[in-house]
């Protein structure tokens, strides 16, 4: 037996999320090297997935993987309550890339975690209780996170206490009649606040957003939504928490989202791209205002692999190949210079395509039966295109009725072209006959 046969033999066992499983059709993934996977038989695919928007580095990138068996070497896990130098040096590169007044960091294992520990010290530094979020968000599948969440898992999951949700800024489909991008971000903050104060200001301990909505489909803030966020934070004394598990590290072109905005929230939450998932690692970067409340008064969380050495020596080797290659800066350039030109002519020579937006290498395509109704394509219709896509050896990430171009940081002109001519090609076949 091969062992790609071996390996879809041996996923019985595995028991997958968000699946049913009954109905799985997985391929086989043994290997990967900058923007590329392959199978054992020797298939290669261009990955501009990065997973699940997490490979910012690519894959195997050298550095990061010598980090791991270093350390792997010298010390495999140690417990938390100790002081350990990759743990230091790990959270001293984050808070060095965080705006001044951030010198802390609480270490998870990943972006679910994060956000829950962040509500919980919204929650512990204002004495409330509720959190409010928006629909169009992901937020993770732990108790409160996945409660934060706004999109359909949310609802088979409602068990956490304290939430409530509002809408967020979507121009393309605006909730609010909106016809500018100046409209919506002035009607969805009127929106906003009038949640506020039916939800009961001193009731409400934070607001959590994903600074740029990542799955529910790269929405874009208009200009002056999140500053208006901020000020409300700031008029009814609520914590504002940034969701920055997909869009931070390099993923919009700059290490944080917020950084191409006039804004600085209290909390910050982070993994993925903070070492490119090469092990599990998240946390929350805190506010001195927010960590103070803990200097004599005992933190009550904890997580037996936070800070876990393999995962601090990847943050390192991480930040610091990112610094050291420019790859932030390739991120911010492929997205100015390649990707958004390339997208727009994609948008023009196919009227399936009804929108494109983003940032760095951060972007969605809407896919439309029609534009002028703006009507999405069906699920039948995307599931041919991810079909089409892997047929010609492209990795996709789909989501709803879009296309998401999320290729890992370290991209090149050459493969972005690579894609668009696939992107094209499928466009191109009679999709909604």
């Amino acid at each position: 037996m091969d062992l790609d046969a071996r390996a879809l033999e041996l996923d019985a066992y595995v028991f997958h999320s968000w699946s049913a499983q009954a109905k799985l059709n997985p391929f086989v993934i043994s290997g990967g090297l900058g923007c590329r996977v392959w199978d054992n038989s020797g298939r290669t695919y261009l990955d501009f997935s990065s997973q699940l928007v997490n490979v910012n580095i690519g894959h195997q990138h050298p550095a990061v993987v010598a980090a791991i068996q270093e350390q792997a070497g010298i010390l495999a896990t140690i417990s938390p309550p100790t002081a350990n130098l990759q743990r230091g040096e790990a959270a001293k590169r984050i808070v060095d890339r965080a705006p001044d007044g951030f010198n802390k960091v609480f270490f998870t294992n990943g972006g679910a975690d994060a956000n829950e520990n962040a509500i919980r010290m919204a929650r512990l530094h204002t004495g409330r209780d509720k959190i409010l979020s928006t629909y169009r968000s992901y937020h993770g599948n732990t108790g409160a996170a996945i409660v934060s969440t706004g999109d359909w898992r949310r609802v088979a999951n409602e068990y956490a206490r304290g939430h409530a949700h509002f809408f967020g800024p979507y121009l393309y489909r605006s909730e609010f009649w909106a016809q500018t991008p100046e409209e919506e971000s002035e009607r969805a903050l009127h929106h906003l606040e009038r949640v506020i104060q039916s939800e009961g200001p001193s009731g409400i301990a934070a607001i959590l957003l994903e600074t740029i909505p990542g799955t529910a489909g790269v929405l874009m803030p208009p200009p002056g939504y999140l500053e208006g966020v901020r000020a409300l934070c700031d008029k009814y004394d609520l914590v504002l928490i940034f969701d920055e598990v997909m869009a931070g590290f390099g993923r919009t072109g700059n290490w944080f989202a917020f950084d191409g905005y006039d804004v600085v929230p209290d909390l910050i939450t982070f993994a993925k791209g903070v070492n490119s998932g090469y092990v599990p690692a998240g946390g929350v970067i805190i506010s001195d205002a927010i960590a103070h409340d803990f200097d004599e008064v005992v933190f009550p969380g904890g997580l037996t692999y936070s800070g876990h050495p393999l995962a601090m020596a990847s943050i390192v080797a991480t930040l610091d190949a990112m610094e050291s290659e420019g790859i932030v800066e390739n991120a911010a350039r492929i997205g100015r210079d390649v990707l958004a030109p390339a997208l727009a002519k994609l948008k023009a020579d196919h009227p399936i395509v009804g929108d494109v937006r983003g940032v760095g290498v951060f972007w969605a395509v809407e896919l439309v039966s029609d534009q002028a109704s703006r009507t999405p394509v069906s699920a039948a219709v995307m599931a041919r295109v991810k079909s089409e896509l892997l047929a010609r050896n492209l990795l996709p990430f789909l989501s709803e009725n879009r296309i998401h171009v999320v290729p890992p940081c370290v991209v090149t002109d050459a493969e972005v072209a690579e894609a668009m001519a696939i992107y094209d090609e499928v466009l191109s076949l009679d999709l909604l006959s």
